[in-house]
């Protein structure tokens, strides 16, 4: 099963990402940490990752796709993956489709967290007095100047890829206010999985 998950930031896309993909037995794939992977490893992506982080540019898109063909490959993501928060554009979602074209495959859900502002401004504001209170180091984008200007960005980006996969049927919505279990159980049933495909499902989550 091959899914896409999306939602601004604060909406928890990491933490329910991690959760399906040990419930479905799929790997999570964060582009973020592919490419420090990659980077690491000292492949020849990664090398010229690297070369362009340490200017201060941004990865294009051109390259953070053959991470993702490259990724996708392995033996780990034979039976599927969950992307998290990419694609953030329609380019980057026809790049992605091509790559699965490319290997005779195609993605089976692409699942939407939806929050309201208010309650992104509160947890990210309640994230970094909760990481003052640990005596951690607060992330520079955890405040409400840093969260407008994202969110503007994501509305402005997301909007026409939500569309865009809406008319391909892929999109299905969650509320991500919710607690963490029941967004979860709701991402689930979101996926509406089939009965062959719910037969290979732990038996708590497929059902009798």
């Amino acid at each position: 099963m091959r899914l896409v998950l999306l939602g601004p930031p604060g909406a928890g896309k990491g933490t329910q990402a991690y959760k399906l993909s040990q419930i479905f037995a799929i790997p999570q794939l964060s582009t973020g940490d592919m490419l420090r992977s990659a980077v690491a490893a000292g492949t020849e992506i990664g090398q010229h990752a690297a070369d362009i982080m340490q200017r201060g540019d941004l990865v294009p898109d051109e390259l953070v796709v053959e991470l993702i063909a490259e990724r996708i490959a392995q033996a780990d993501a034979a039976r599927g993956f969950i992307l998290d928060g990419f694609p953030r554009t329609v380019a980057q979602a026809k790049s992605l489709s091509h790559v699965l074209v490319t290997r005779a495959q195609k993605l089976d859900r692409v699942l939407e967290l939806v929050v309201e502002e208010n309650t992104l401004l509160d947890r990210i504001l309640g994230r970094a007095l909760q990481a003052r209170a640990n005596g951690e180091m607060v992330r520079s984008d955890d405040n409400e100047e840093a969260l407008s200007v994202r969110l503007t960005a994501y509305a402005n980006q997301t909007k026409p890829l939500t569309e865009y996969y809406v008319t391909q049927g892929l999109l299905r919505t969650v509320d991500a206010s919710q607690p963490v279990d029941c967004v979860t159980a709701a991402l689930v049933e979101a996926v509406q999985w089939t009965k062959q495909a719910a037969d290979t499902l732990p038996r708590s989550i497929a059902g009798p």
